[in-house]
């Protein structure tokens, strides 16, 4: 089988007015960037806005191992399935950041015969919207510098300052730094950092906003840091929200590409789920829902991460809900969950399976919990046993979860007309209304706890000290009424990556709390999650090179 970049090289790709025209898009509400992407201007959605809404059906997955889970295939192949049973469907995914693109986990345009393209744009600079993010978020930091260098009429005291610089690349010497040395000249000297564009509060805001002027209303609230009497000072008072908005009067538009079968994607935003809230942006899924009759879209990491933030955070402030939910999961992945190698999956091992499948169960649950039809989607691998696949589909079947063997990395959409046909059926069947597991009105704490036992299976929260004196402060100021957004590693249900399975009973530790008040949650950071993440030994990049006609090699 030929490598991912190879068969996204060799598409037949249509013109974007042609995939835009299937949704019912005019040409004149298109802003091309070349033949293959473009922009979504705002006469659409004044033309869409009052549209009954599609189906929308989340994809989400069991935590991630080194074995791979398929989340972003499976999403693509279940929308080109979907277009192939005669429905009008759209995809609504995030955008891929450069950082794993460069580092270790590589990019986000699906794979095999299931892939978004052209992936090597999507993958890298694309429409420009990661550049104009990042240089948002660094002029509200050159402003905070040069207010403070001009005289500091606000106060600011430079050694309560938490809005961090970002870039998108894994670069972990820029986590923690000192700036303005040199002189006074050169600015105050502080300490300071850098996040990854899409940790970043604005990536954040960018996919929460309703619309500009909603956007520039978050960009204004944003706190930047406290004064020396302990009052927040917000970039509003900076008149920072003007030019940052300015700078994202495009990137705020969603972009259309297409899949390998020519299935409309929309692809905008890309907060992670593991440190951010994990979902692309509302604007994207609002309309891609106006313009389907079933819009599938994915949430970052496993459940426990993205699915929840897309329960609790996204479809809060959204007003939208899901109609079913996908949870991915391979044979591998679950082995590995039991107990097995990484060097061992391939050989078949149902006692490693019967094991592993817990993790699997508790992801049912908890979207079960959520009031949500569950069809759990088995990515199947050549080295998978009969008997292995028969006892998950079993399994899934006692919990109540519809299952099916999906093949759409081999066979594209022939290998998902199953799933697409079981979430049909299950979005279709639904008819309760979604719940939330708690209420804004709760404590900090009362949330976080809530999130901890009954998403994670955890029976405690830990608080640092400097965790404590941040809600503290956070209840004082009365900007504890909203939702909180755990930054969790990935791995694991629990803030411990090596208790893989499903861990019971175990103690999460928040070490840390911030206000997001742009994007209107607060995070409540656990264990050793870093905002900034590091290359490993052998990064990504060492592979991928660009040959003198402009091709590129060794993007996968």
């Amino acid at each position: 089988m030929l490598s991912d970049i190879e068969i996204a090289q060799k598409a037949k790709m249509r013109h974007i007015r042609d995939i835009a025209s299937l949704l019912d898009i005019k040409e004149d509400e298109l802003e091309y960037y070349g033949k293959y992407k473009a922009k979504m201007s705002e006469a659409l959605w004044n033309r869409v806005r009052n549209n009954n809404d599609g189906k929308l059906i989340l994809v989400t997955a069991i935590n991630p191992t080194p074995a791979g889970e398929g989340k972003t295939t499976t999403t693509i192949g279940l929308g080109d399935a979907m277009t192939k049973l005669g429905k009008k469907c759209s995809l609504a995914l995030r955008e891929p950041s450069l950082g794993p693109v460069m580092g270790l986990k590589g990019g986000a345009a699906g794979g095999g015969y299931s892939q978004v393209v052209p992936m090597e744009d999507i993958n890298l600079h694309f429409t420009g919207d990661m550049h104009a993010i990042t240089a948002a978020n660094n002029l509200l930091s050159a402003m905070i510098d040069n207010h403070i260098h001009q005289g500091n009429a606000l106060d600011i005291d430079v050694a309560n300052i938490a809005w961090k610089r970002v870039v998108d690349t894994n670069d972990r010497a820029l986590r923690n730094i000192v700036i303005g040395m040199g002189g006074k000249i050169n600015g105050v000297p502080r300490e300071d950092g850098f996040m990854i564009t899409v940790a970043s509060e604005v990536m954040a805001i960018l996919c929460l906003a309703s619309d500009m002027d909603d956007l520039k209303k978050r960009l204004g609230d944003i706190i930047i840091g406290y004064s020396r009497n302990g009052a927040p000072v917000k970039a509003a008072d900076l008149n920072a929200q003007g030019a940052m908005a300015a700078l994202l009067k495009d990137a705020i538009k969603p972009n259309l590409v297409q899949t390998l079968e020519h299935t409309p994607c929309f692809i905008h935003g890309g907060p992670f789920a593991n440190i951010a809230h994990g979902c692309n942006s509302v604007r994207a899924t609002r309309l891609a829902m106006k313009l389907s009759d079933y819009t599938i879209t994915e949430a970052g990491f496993g459940a426990d991460l993205g699915a929840e933030k897309f329960m609790n955070i996204k479809c809060r402030m959204a007003g939208i809900s899901p109609d079913a939910v996908v949870i991915v999961a391979t044979v591998r992945a679950l082995k590995y969950n039991g107990g097995v190698s990484k060097d061992e999956l391939k050989k078949p091992d149902i006692s490693a399976l019967e094991r592993g499948i817990v993790n699997l169960e508790k992801h049912i649950e908890n979207m079960k919990l959520f009031g949500l039809p569950v069809v759990v989607a088995v990515n199947r691998f050549d080295t998978d046993s009969d008997d292995e696949l028969n006892m998950i589909i079993e399994h899934c079947q006692a919990l109540g979860a519809d299952c099916s063997l999906s093949e759409v990395f081999s066979k594209g959409s022939e290998g998902g007309i199953d799933l697409a046909e079981k979430v049909v059926s299950a979005a279709e069947a639904q008819k309760t209304k979604n719940k939330k597991i708690y209420d804004d009105s709760l404590s900090i704490k009362e949330k976080i706890l809530a999130v901890v036992t009954k998403i994670y299976g955890g029976k405690a929260v830990n608080y640092s000290v400097k965790a404590n004196k941040q809600i503290k402060r956070l209840e004082e100021l009365g900007l504890d009424k909203k939702p909180v957004c755990m930054a969790k590693t990935q791995y694991s249900l629990s803030d411990n990556p090596k208790l893989i399975g499903r861990p019971r009973d175990f103690e999460i530790t928040v070490s840390n709390v911030r206000i997001s008040n742009g994007a209107g949650f607060i995070v409540a950071e656990t264990g050793d999650i870093m905002v900034m993440p590091g290359l490993p030994k052998v990064p990504a990049a060492n592979n991928i090179d660009v040959d003198t006609d402009g091709k590129i090699t060794g993007l996968f």
